[in-house]
């Protein structure tokens, strides 16, 4: 009945049952609905996740279920919102396509923007932008494993603005550390004067040379699709604003990344745990972090494990238990 809601149908029948016995235990709630311990810990990580259970103030080691005319109606509530929000970035998205192309179309205004579509009109102005530029080379690279053929078409160009004194700063995912040709050409644009960092969550894929010109993707899910070159003052400012961000809390690529001395968290597990605490899917926290699955649940097993949790809800409380959140 509530499968419209997003819950499946077990997770609905231990829904119910913990709203008639609210006092039993997850072996309880097992022989009560015929499921096994691990599929009625399963049903509690998607009502976790959905907001229908939460802790118990009177025994903090204790889940109970939140009242259906609150949880279930809450939850409506916040799908009519998403429903609403995507309806107003729908609006926005047509009023921003009708001023790029009011503003390209008008021959009396200088040219702001410049749609490009294919990799061929990406990689032509990128080599403009590599040729004209005079001081600095911002790059913000997200995802894991970098291509080999992107990494090699640019570094002719890369290594005529080195010899003509542009500074390059570029940042990587920390998940490029794995990637030996990533790496590799890390080292050479160090070996050459370059600067480069890496964090666990980077922004979308940016260039900007001499903070005059900025060159971003279409659609950040496929950057192939084609790119957005700007020269708007005060949207490259914000775009070099955004970049200073996530620079600052990048770590050097040759510098380890120490772990929480409290915790023993690393800086990757401690955002892997803050990002599935939204109730993120483990594929979009991997997206997020350039990872793979198979790596986040890897990762995800360890904590696990270490928490002696063993279903992701449980790991969430004890994480929060401990102060980890």
């Amino acid at each position: 009945m509530l499968e419209a809601l997003g819950l499946t149908s077990d997770t609905e029948t231990v829904y119910r049952a913990m709203l008639d016995h609210p006092a039993l235990g997850v072996d309880e709630l097992a022989a009560l609905t015929g499921f096994t311990s691990g599929q009625v810990r399963e049903a509690l990580d998607h009502l976790a996740d959905h907001l229908l259970i939460r802790i118990s103030r009177e025994s903090p080691s204790r889940f109970c279920a939140v009242p259906a005319h609150i949880g279930l109606t809450e939850m409506i509530a916040r799908q009519e919102a998403d429903i609403a929000a995507r309806q107003a970035q729908v609006a926005a998205s047509r009023t921003a396509v009708a001023r790029l192309v009011a503003d390209h179309s008008a021959a009396r205004h200088p040219i702001r923007s410049e749609r490009l579509l294919g990799l061929d009109a990406i990689q032509a102005r990128l080599e403009e932008m590599g040729r004209t530029a005079e001081s600095e080379c911002l790059g913000v690279h997200p995802g894991g494993a970098q291509r080999s053929a992107d990494l090699a078409a640019g570094r002719p160009l890369n290594a005529q603005a080195l010899e003509r004194g542009v500074t390059f700063r570029t940042l990587y995912q920390d998940s490029v550390r794995n990637d030996a040709a990533t790496v590799d050409h890390a080292r050479w644009l160090l070996n050459h004067g370059g600067e480069v960092r890496t964090a666990p969550v980077v922004p979308q894929r940016l260039v900007i040379t001499d903070r005059a010109h900025a060159l971003v993707p279409i659609d950040p899910t496929d950057t192939r699709k084609g790119a957005i070159y700007l020269t708007e003052p005060g949207i490259v400012c914000a775009l070099v604003e955004l970049f200073e961000q996530a620079w600052s809390g990048a770590v050097p690529l040759g510098a380890a990344r120490p772990e929480d001395p409290e915790t023993g968290l690393t800086p990757i597990e401690r955002q892997l745990l803050h990002l599935l605490a939204t109730g993120i899917t483990d594929e979009a926290a991997g997206r997020q972090l350039g990872f793979s699955l198979r790596t986040v649940r890897r990762h995800m097993s360890s904590l696990m494990e270490r928490l002696g949790a063993t279903s992701r809800f449980e790991a969430g409380l004890k994480a929060a238990q401990r102060g980890w959140l």
